[in-house]
């Protein structure tokens, strides 16, 4: 038998309520007055807060009989108009989870209270297999104020939902279903893989009790969500230079920083304070960033639990597993900036003072798998607040802090024609916004050899 995986709309694929992008667009058909489409905006803030309530669904269980007589042709231009308008409040990782279905090959349904005429059409837009939606009664080409079959709410979306498997020979056991609502539990319950998302109140406590899975689309797996916030938004509201008064900032090119959509950041590495530059600069052009870090990041106690809370991506290096890789993949298809530091370790000893930077190919195949645009950063003077041969930053250099230069620049021009060819131009690319004795070789002294000598390890003659 074949499985499935039933998506509720409202919260879930979509970060809010459609209700109110779908009254305008019955508006601007003249299907309703614009008046009585503005006035139901407060019920809908109320519905993005708290999900379904038994007032909200009363009115829309009443919506067939205020659409008797409405030309069903004009309401399906309607659902046409407002289907880019609702595209664009898709969740962020609704999509990837979608594809992921599709590859394993699942049939992908919208299974919502909204009328069917109103969202075929985004459905149709995100790659559903089908739609379970409410359906009005037509005659003549015009809505009679009746339904047709049940109202997909509750256990009417249950009822509607069962008799979809049926014709179809899907087995509900080995299948998924995705909502926010505590009404929809009778769903959840009849099918193998239940999952709340973004769930209200109610359904979370649902959730624990029975053990469910707890996501948040607009969000990396695993990431907690409290009140709609999650902890990169409090890091991002925390984010200022005078957070980090033992150091100075000079940041410039914060404009090659897309506003919007996915791309790679790539960095040198010199210091463990890097990804706190990497980040103030990020965050301070007003988008979110997600790390790939080794392994002993997560492993480690609180820091490790604070990476996975941010979104953070584990790479174990020496596995050869693809895993971190297909984590950043899926991040950059939900428009994530992913931060990648291509030298994978802080170069020790002699090997830090060299001129030429090499770098493994995760960026380069990142970039090819997704067409990502790659942002070179170059940094310097991140050592000079956290030595690798100390354990801490240097936290009392108050009075005299060091200048970290961050120096971010246009897109590296890549050719996604051979991994180690594009490392090549990434590397290059980051060079060239080093200062001019980066690209310079030297002698250093034996106590900056020791400074970028880890501790564990010994330091060369």
């Amino acid at each position: 038998m074949a499985v499935a995986a039933f998506f509720d709309l409202d919260r879930t694929v979509l970060r809010r309520a459609s209700g109110p992008l779908i009254s305008e667009a019955l508006a601007a058909a003249g299907v309703v007055d614009g008046r009585r489409a503005r006035s139901g905006r407060l019920l809908y803030r109320l519905y993005d807060v708290v999900g379904e309530s038994l007032p909200s669904m009363a009115l829309a269980r009443a919506a067939a009989l205020f659409a008797k007589g409405w030309p069903a042709d004009t309401v399906r231009q309607a659902g046409k108009e407002a289907a880019e308008e609702l595209d664009a409040i898709v969740a962020p990782y609704a999509r990837p989870l979608l594809r992921r279905h599709r590859e394993s090959g699942h049939l992908t349904v919208l299974a919502t209270t909204t009328p069917v005429d109103l969202v075929a059409p985004l459905a149709e837009r995100l790659g559903f297999d089908d739609i379970v939606a409410t359906r009005y009664a037509e005659r003549d080409g015009a809505y009679t104020g009746s339904l047709e079959g049940e109202f997909v709410w509750a256990t009417g979306k249950l009822a509607a939902v069962r008799r979809w498997s049926e014709s179809r020979q899907v087995d509900l056991s080995a299948s998924y279903a995705y909502s926010d609502s505590v009404f929809d539990v009778p769903l959840l319950s009849s099918v193998g893989h239940p999952v709340a998302v973004n769930p209200d109140p109610r359904l979370l406590a649902v959730a624990v009790v029975r053990r469910w899975p707890v996501m948040n689309l607009d969000a990396p797996p695993g990431v907690p969500k409290l009140a709609g916030i999650e902890p990169m938004d409090v890091v991002q509201w925390l984010s200022h230079p005078a957070m980090f008064p033992y150091a100075r900032f000079d940041i410039s090119g914060r404009e090659n920083i897309p506003a919007e959509g996915p791309a790679i950041i790539v960095a040198n590495h010199r210091s463990y304070f890097d990804p706190a530059a990497i980040g103030l600069t990020v965050l301070g052009a007003g988008r979110k960033l997600r790390f790939l870090g080794k392994k002993e990041v997560f492993d480690a106690p609180v820091v490790g639990s604070l990476a996975r809370a941010a979104g953070g991506i584990r790479v174990e290096r020496g596995t050869g597993s693809d895993q971190p890789l297909r984590e950043a993949q899926v991040a950059l298809e939900a428009g994530e900036l992913v931060a990648v530091l291509p030298q994978g370790t802080i170069p020790r000893g002699r090997q830090f003072f060299d001129p030429e930077l090499k770098g493994k190919t995760g960026a380069a195949r990142l970039a090819a798998l997704t067409g990502a645009p790659v942002v070179p950063i170059g940094l310097w003077g991140t050592e000079l607040v956290w030595p690798r041969r100390e354990r801490l930053p240097r936290v009392h250099q108050i009075v005299n802090p060091p200048t970290v230069q961050v120096r971010v620049g246009k897109p590296a021009q890549l050719a996604h024609d051979e991994p180690h060819a594009d490392t090549e131009r990434i590397m290059a690319a980051i060079v060239a916004l080093l200062p001019p004795e980066a690209r310079r070789r030297r002698r250093p002294t034996a106590r900056q050899i020791e400074l970028a000598t880890p501790p564990a390890h010994p330091v060369e003659a």
